[in-house]
């Protein structure tokens, strides 16, 4: 059993900005790290709510993404300190380069992507004023789906994997952040008080989808006090409702997409409020 847990352990534990700039690897010197660290933050506002920020966040991230483009493209980029700088117009200029200097994804349809993406963010913002319909979390889910999409390509480009691959490593690298939990001494906490067994659960799980969590290991991390109980009241009935799978014969729990619903639309908005 130790062994069993040494390895889901380690897969359990999420990856973060530095997995991220090792797939970006090959593209120049200096812009895997920029490029991970404005993705991730973009996508911890997104999973946090923070509207505004995912805003704020994609506009860097388009202006750090049109630098490596035009890097990639035609040797050299705009100067990181250049004032004035009119992303929409060369992002129109990356689609006039030669069709030899690179593939159509990054000459064509990411110099759009972040164009509409950039548009969306300063004509439209991620917060709208009172009496307006609220679009706010759409547009940004917009913004967050299509920087997916953009780091995906770049992955898939430059690891010869398919965009599908490019995903499953993107989503194993920039999982859902939940502040909620914490990673402390090989263990996972919730740090909210007054939650039942099934939602810390939830959220235990929300916090690593890439992978499976050890029966034994979530239990340990509530501190539930008895293992049978455990597995009966509070396992079981969430692999009934559909919110977990549970393998019982390896003891291994992953949240359902069902259940990733769950805790999106429930649990974390009903603890954030408090």
């Amino acid at each position: 059993m130790t062994g069993t847990r040494t390895k889901m352990g380690n897969m359990s534990t999420r990856p973060g900005s530095s997995a991220l700039e090792a797939a970006l690897g090959k593209l120049p010197k200096d812009f895997p790290k920029r490029v991970a660290r404005l993705y991730i933050a973009l996508r911890e506002a997104m999973s946090s709510a923070q509207y505004d920020a995912v805003g704020v966040r994609a506009g860097k991230l388009c202006e750090t993404l049109l630098r490596v483009l035009q890097q990639l493209l035609t040797g050299t980029h705009v100067p990181w300190d250049a004032k004035g700088l009119n992303l929409i117009q060369e992002c129109q200029r990356l689609e006039g380069v030669a069709t030899g200097a690179g593939p159509e994804s990054l000459r064509v349809a990411m110099p759009r992507a972040l164009a509409f993406m950039y548009t969306l963010r300063n004509t439209r913002g991620m917060g709208h004023a009172a009496g307006e319909v609220d679009a706010s979390e759409i547009d940004a889910a917009v913004c967050a789906r299509i920087a997916d999409w953009c780091i995906s390509e770049l992955i898939r480009l430059h690891l010869a994997i398919s965009l599908e691959e490019a995903q499953a490593l993107l989503d194993a690298i920039s999982t859902r952040t939940t502040p909620e939990v914490w990673s402390v001494g090989g263990r996972r906490r919730v740090l909210v008080t007054g939650l039942d067994y099934k939602a810390q659960v939830l959220l235990l799980l929300h916090a690593t989808p890439e992978s499976g969590v050890l029966e034994e290991d979530l239990r340990e991390w509530v501190e539930h006090p008895h293992s049978g109980n455990f597995r009966r009241d509070v396992l079981e009935p969430l692999h009934s409702a559909r919110l977990i799978e549970f393998d019982r014969a390896a003891g291994a729990v992953i949240l359902s997409p069902i259940g990733v619903r769950e805790v999106e639309e429930r649990v974390l908005p009903r603890v954030r409020a408090v």
